[in-house]
């Protein structure tokens, strides 16, 4: 028999009982949309990540203050104290100290309530300079960005992001209207363009003002000249390392810090936060894709189920053919191809489930879901090679069978 007459035969088998061969095919339908699916959805959430973090500013440094401890023996987490000051940040903007450093934004945040008429938001307050934009990379769709001249007379203005001014405002144009700061009117001089953020911490939702008036007018305070970060950005991606050891050098030498252990600052970058965030995608990943293993596994079990019922049900068969000359091998491939037929047909459909369920969480959730043709390639190859191992027993149980018995059983 030619492989071609083989492959007809499996194909009629398999057509020859349709709800058991769906039924069978559905567990590894499951798996391979499983797959599918979480594999796509780790990819998309690192690529979410990935592009979150490019959008805050590539290249950039961001060090935060140290810890505190109270008298009562009780120590803040890191950036609870107020060893960063602004005197700091003009340190590091010195091309001879630190001369990988493109751009320093000190900057100082509290959370505050503006008011525009009968309306009222609770934003992020922001104060900083106006090398911030150029740091975060952040363009203004509507107005202007902070002047040297905001700074230097701490000017009353303020530049919204867009959910706070969509809160505030609704649709109208808010540059040259008035927000009230606890008492303080902020005139808005622009509108940052939007950008992709998270629900829970969204860079849309800020008020930016010049550092100068958060300290003297709106927030104060016993340490006006202490900020709450100081974000730099490196003057290339090849710099960035470079950037990071004038940093911490230049700090150290005015924080009389001898001891690295003993530092009251961090420094971080966008790549150990993307880092970070991409570690814990992939575990959930992997967590999620052992889920799907287990699923394929069970789709394995009901391929080998469904094939030793063949067996048993064309053991008549295999006796008429082993007795007119078929050899053990023949029959053994006659077997394989049925349990590969099952394997594609199911790894086939699940695919294609997997590929409108990703194209349906893109749309009905703000959930990202990437399918790299290699998952999907991988997916038919690992549901075929589930057909072909769990068929492997049933096939060779049916090749041992010898004609004498076979033609016995009723």
């Amino acid at each position: 028999m030619s492989w071609r007459d083989t492959w007809a035969t499996a194909l009629h088998a398999v057509r020859a009982h349709r709800l058991r061969s769906a039924l069978t095919m559905l567990g590894i339908l499951i798996g391979i949309s499983a797959v599918i699916l979480t594999v796509g959805i780790g990819q998309g959430a690192k690529a979410t990540v990935r592009d979150r973090l490019n959008a805050l500013g590539t290249n950039v440094l961001v060090v935060s203050p140290g810890s505190t401890t109270s008298q009562t023996g009780v120590r803040g987490g890191f950036g609870s104290a107020s060893t960063l000051t602004t005197t700091d940040a003009s340190a590091l903007s010195s091309p001879v100290t630190a001369p990988d450093v493109q751009a320093v934004a000190p900057v100082a945040t509290s959370s505050t309530s503006l008011t525009f008429g009968s309306t009222n938001w609770t934003t992020t307050l922001t104060g900083t300079t106006r090398t911030w934009q150029q740091v975060r990379s952040r363009a203004v769709s509507t107005g202007r960005f902070l002047s040297a001249a905001d700074v230097r007379t701490a000017a009353n203005v303020v530049v919204l992001g867009s959910d706070t001014t969509s809160e505030l405002f609704g649709r109208t144009s808010p540059v040259g209207e008035q927000v009230i700061d606890n008492g303080t009117p902020l005139t808005v001089i622009g509108v940052l363009a939007d950008i992709s953020s998270t629900e829970q911490t969204s860079d849309n939702d800020v008020a930016i003002v010049p550092l100068t008036t958060y300290q003297q007018k709106l927030v104060g305070g016993a340490n006006r000249d202490s900020v709450s970060q100081i974000v730099l950005k490196a003057t290339k991606s090849s710099t960035l390392s470079a950037a990071y050891q004038e940093t911490d050098t230049t700090l150290s030498n005015i924080h009389g810090i001898t001891d690295a252990a003993n530092a009251d600052f961090s420094i971080a970058t966008q790549q150990s936060l993307l880092g970070t965030t991409a570690s814990v995608d992939n575990t959930m990943t992997v967590m999620l894709a052992g889920i799907a293993v287990i699923s394929l596994l069970v789709g394995g079990i009901g391929v080998m189920n469904i094939m030793l019922v063949s067996v048993n049900e064309r053991t008549r068969e295999i006796g008429l053919r082993k007795a007119v000359g078929a050899r053990p091998g023949l029959i053994r491939r006659q077997f394989l191809l049925e349990a590969t037929v099952l394997g594609l047909a199911g790894g086939a459909v699940g695919v294609v489930v997997g590929l409108v369920g990703g194209v349906l969480i893109s749309h009905l959730s703000s959930n990202q879901v990437i399918v790299e043709p290699i998952a999907v390639v991988g997916s038919l190859v690992i549901a075929v090679g589930i057909g072909v191992l769990f068929g492997v027993y049933p096939a060779s149980r049916a090749s041992r069978l010898t004609p004498i018995d076979a033609l016995r059983t009723e």
